[in-house]
């Protein structure tokens, strides 16, 4: 069955539908639906052990998520299938989240994302450990004998060493996947999306990972982390944030790695995987020098 045809035996159109693919998803396939005057976004992904994806935790994080009035409404789910209600918006793009302004209008959403959604998510709720993703990244990709297997004991070796570094951890609901593309403008708010990942984790690893998928300044990054905490930097915040920042680079470069065997969408894994190890060597490398 194509995915077009999932989307058509759902049964909950009102009549003829219009099909069109969303294109820049890395993870899942993602569909807009026009039905009528009504248009719908429908995510098609199964359950994905590789990456620790479980779609009924993201659909309770989508559901808690937009109940804290951060994200679109559940419209609809079935196995392998989440309908949500559109937004008219444009994603963010890492340039604008570089910008000081937009940047000002996301820190808050970020904070609401740590305080608000846990008190709406029902059910059992995940945990997204980013240094138990590593390790089990790492497993996984030498049971599948990776190419990249001589870099996994060093890789080990450094993660332990960053995690030692990165506490004591304030606990929050994480988002954990930090792309300027989960973040839509409509023109008067921000939204987030995308809850694939979603679990309780360290609010610093969510901050890592919006600076370091945006690649932001250290000007930028010491702003942002103020503006999040109200408060001014201190040097301990600023060596936990720098140990998690390279979590987040590890974890996904790693990503990418594991993807380059199992997934099936059309995208180059392999540059992903080298830009981001690039990226990650030469943050760890200025964590150490400046400790």
């Amino acid at each position: 069955m194509t995915p077009e045809d999932r989307i058509h035996a759902l049964g909950i159109w009102q009549g003829p539908i219009d099909i069109s693919p969303i294109t820049g998803g890395i993870t899942n396939r993602n569909y807009l639906v026009r039905d009528g005057s009504v248009k719908r976004v429908v995510r098609l992904g199964d359950d994905i052990p590789v990456h620790q994806i479980s779609r009924r935790n993201e659909l309770a994080a989508s559901r808690a998520a937009h109940a804290a009035g951060l994200s679109p409404a559940v419209i609809h789910h079935a196995p392998g299938v989440l309908v949500l209600d559109y937004i008219d918006a444009r994603a963010l793009t890492p340039d604008d989240l570089r910008d000081a302004d937009t940047l000002e209008r996301v820190i808050p959403l970020v904070r609401a994302c740590h305080r608000n959604i846990a008190r709406e998510f029902r059910g059992p709720a995940a945990i997204f450990w980013v240094f138990h993703v590593i390790r089990d990244y790492i497993a996984n990709l030498e049971a599948s004998g990776s190419s990249y297997r001589p870099l996994f004991a060093d890789l080990l070796d450094k993660a332990e060493r960053l995690e030692a570094s990165g506490g004591p951890y304030e606990i929050a609901f994480g988002h954990n996947d930090m792309l300027a593309a989960n973040f839509l403008d409509d023109g008067k708010r921000l939204w987030l999306i995308d809850w694939d990942y979603a679990g309780f984790n360290t609010p610093l690893f969510d901050l890592g990972g919006l600076a370091s998928n945006n690649e932001f300044s250290e000007d930028a990054e010491r702003a942002m982390l103020e503006a999040y905490y109200l408060a001014s930097l201190t040097p301990d915040l600023w060596r936990r944030y720098r140990a998690m920042k390279c979590a987040s680079l590890l974890r996904e470069m790693l990503w990418s790695m594991v993807s380059e065997i199992h997934s099936t969408i059309d995208f180059d894994y392999a540059a992903y995987t080298a830009e981001n190890r690039v990226r990650f060597e030469r943050a760890f490398e200025e964590f150490e020098q400046d400790p």
